[in-house]
């Protein structure tokens, strides 16, 4: 039960570091419950509890047995019958990953603070609305309520965002996706994950990194000419024909003093902004007599833990941006310095 809710209360890139869906986290979580370190029990767990635990004893659930566990686990003469599901030197990554950068970062467990750091006895539980969640007797509809009342209570506004992209991220069957313009038109696009990413970069992205933005081109993933503003872009002299290998989406910037042109491509599972792609917009602009400085290359992702992202991410184009739909306030900048060479802590003060 533990290893099929977990992923369902924290998604897939909910934590950073991703310590929440791992294996190690269900075992952690598991055990936690098993011998009852849930927050206001007195209960307490040690990262020995979890690398001492075998199949064999996770089979025992009655009480007597959960409590002696508990106890047994710190007495090195005892044994636990059958093979563990650590070794010991598990024992590090528990403490550190599974739970203080994982489980306790995004609200699921507290620590006791009344120890010394340097002290082995157990100290870790689960909070007791964490707990509540792997009730039995929660199933369905119920359960899904309080899955979303723990995540809106818990998590943080990013952590949010990522659940909201992955349910998004999804959607199946005829459910188009409606997108609205900086306008104020609107467009439908055909149901998928492309198209959620295509709609988080023209009402967020667009309105987050660009001053006054409109949007100049945008395709669906069957390659179909969703938008194509020809007035503004023969007011801005780009060409936009449909027999060239243009992008998904051109967003233009029109807010600076000269309009910055922005090549987007929306990546689900493949077609980043390659340095191939990069280049062969590149053309295009200069063909319209834009400078450098007034062109961008964007690849837009579902998430940093999406397969699209890790698939890509090492093909991307120096001299480009990166953007997650997950976490619209932040972009990667894939600067390229060997023309001006600088030193790191140039780069930082930038």
């Amino acid at each position: 039960m533990v290893a099929e809710r977990l992923p369902q209360i924290f998604p897939e890139g909910t934590s950073n570091r991703g310590y929440c869906i791992q294996e190690l986290a269900a075992s952690t979580v598991f055990v936690m419950l098993y011998i009852g370190a849930v927050e206001g029990a007195g209960q307490y767990l040690g990262p020995v509890h979890v690398y001492r635990m075998t199949e064999e004893q996770a089979k025992r659930s009655d009480q007597a047995s959960r409590l002696e566990y508990a106890s047994a686990v710190f007495d090195r003469k005892r044994m636990i019958e059958g093979a563990r599901w650590y070794a010991d030197n598990t024992r590090e990554p528990i403490p550190d990953e599974t739970l203080r950068e994982g489980l306790l970062a995004i609200g699921a467990a507290v620590s006791r603070d009344d120890l010394p750091t340097t002290s082995g006895r157990p100290r870790y539980a689960l909070k007791a609305e964490f707990a509540a969640l792997f009730h039995p007797s929660l199933k369905g509809d119920a359960l899904d309520t309080a899955v979303v009342a723990f995540q809106q209570a818990h998590l943080s506004r990013s952590a949010l965002a990522r659940v909201s992209i992955m349910r998004a991220g999804a959607i199946t069957g005829d459910s188009r996706v409606l997108v609205t313009f900086p306008n104020g038109e609107t467009r439908s696009l055909a149901p998928g994950p492309s198209s959620v990413i295509a709609r988080a970069v023209i009402e967020v992205f667009a309105v987050r990194f660009l001053e006054s933005p409109a949007v100049l081109w945008l395709s669906d993933s069957g390659n179909k000419v969703v938008a194509r503003d020809e007035a503004l872009a023969q007011s801005i002299g780009l060409e936009v024909a449909t027999d060239r290998d243009l992008p998904d989406a051109i967003l233009v910037d029109l807010g600076p003093s000269e309009p910055l042109i922005v090549f987007v491509e929306i990546v689900a599972t493949d077609g980043a902004m390659t340095a191939r792609r990069r280049d062969a917009l590149q053309s295009l602009a200069d063909a319209a007599g834009f400078s450098r400085r007034q062109v961008a290359f964007l690849s837009a992702y579902q998430d940093r833990a999406s397969a699209g992202f890790k698939k890509t991410i090492t093909a991307l184009a120096w001299g480009s941006f990166a953007w997650c739909a997950s976490e619209p306030d932040k972009i990667l900048i894939l600067r390229d310095v060997e023309a001006t060479p600088l030193r790191l802590f140039e780069l930082v003060a930038r």
